[in-house]
């Protein structure tokens, strides 16, 4: 049985200004701003939380079923998944819109100006969980990831029809959903996967204390950066995994999701939940320290030392059998 990662699916077309927006507003005419930035640099990158966490799973040998929809377009980016080790056969491919993008432009001062289009996500509430799960031999665990609110939905209430625990992460739809999608998308779910901020955003969002969303969800993980992650369930001490150290930090983008792939693999190995949250944390420093959601190599001397300086050798013993496939 395997795990089945919901969400996004996008291409990223990051730019820099060289000079700053402050300085080509003028404030008598902004209700009616026409500008045009020169770029001096683009990158196009593979993105989207399903694509990213499923990615990370595919290099680690767990042959993760990628949910979501994309265009015509999306041939080349399947192709590079497929080639990672992630089974794209559910992808639901549109004939009429593009894979989504997310198009954003940064300026010296670090300023961004940015335009996510959705494209094909919009027919994601179309694809059919239990037709999925029934095609590839039955499903272990269905994350729900950032995506078309109603496709979140549908796939939440489908795995939890059929039996299978979900590990429910809503991350940047929160700000979308009323109070009865968000409590929906929670209620039940396995493991819960939040930020720091998502995680006061939720409570807002759900109308819940700490203590009745616990008393509703298996175990609620919080990403707290460079301090780490924390663990809570109902009834039981919070259990805080520190973050693995770095000062070669390249681009934050696709740590969070790096984690997820981390912690889930030690969840399939069956291994306990704070090994997995160290293995989690071990792959996020490692994206750290990459360009890209996608770019980064799996070295497993390099995860084991890491492990080993940050958590004990003891740590690093525990996970070494299952690296010797990586």
């Amino acid at each position: 049985m395997r795990i089945a990662v919901t969400g996004s699916i996008a291409t990223d077309h990051l730019m820099v200004f060289p000079g700053r927006f402050a300085d080509q507003l003028i404030k008598e005419q902004l209700e009616r701003v026409s500008l045009s930035f020169l770029a001096d640099r683009l990158d196009v990158r593979r993105g989207g939380v399903a694509a990213n966490i499923a990615f990370g799973l595919g290099l680690l040998g767990l042959d993760p079923v990628m949910v979501g929809a994309a265009g015509p377009d999306f041939a080349d980016y399947g192709a590079w998944l497929r080639a990672n080790g992630v089974d794209t056969s559910a992808v639901r491919v549109s004939e009429t819109l593009h894979t989504a993008r997310f198009v954003c432009t940064t300026d010296q001062d670090q300023n961004q100006i940015a335009t996510f289009y959705a494209g094909a996500m919009a027919e994601a509430p179309r694809i059919d969980l239990a037709g999925i799960a029934g095609r590839t031999g039955g499903l272990r665990l269905v994350l729900v990831g950032a995506d078309d609110p109603a496709a979140m939905l549908r796939h939440t209430a489908t795995a939890h029809r059929l039996g299978i625990p979900v590990a429910a992460d809503p991350s940047q739809q929160l700000a979308r959903l009323d109070r009865e999608q968000a409590r929906l998308l929670v209620d039940r779910a396995t493991w819960l996967f939040t930020n720091e901020y998502e995680a006061a955003l939720l409570l807002e969002r759900t109308g819940w204390s700490e203590k009745e969303l616990l008393a509703r969800v298996g175990t609620w993980i919080t990403t707290r950066g460079a301090d780490g992650v924390s663990l809570t369930r109902s009834g039981a001490d919070r259990l805080a995994v520190p973050a693995v150290p770095t000062d070669r930090i390249a681009d934050p983008t696709g740590a969070g999701d790096a984690f997820r792939s981390g912690f889930l693999a030690g969840l399939a190995w069956q291994w306990p939940a704070r090994q997995a949250a160290r293995f989690g944390c071990a792959l996020a420093t490692t994206v750290l320290e990459s360009v890209g959601t996608q770019e980064y190599k799996l070295l497993p001397s390099d995860l084991a030392a890491r492990i080993a300086q940050t958590y004990g050798d003891d740590a690093a013993r525990f996970i070494e059998p299952r690296l010797a496939d990586v």
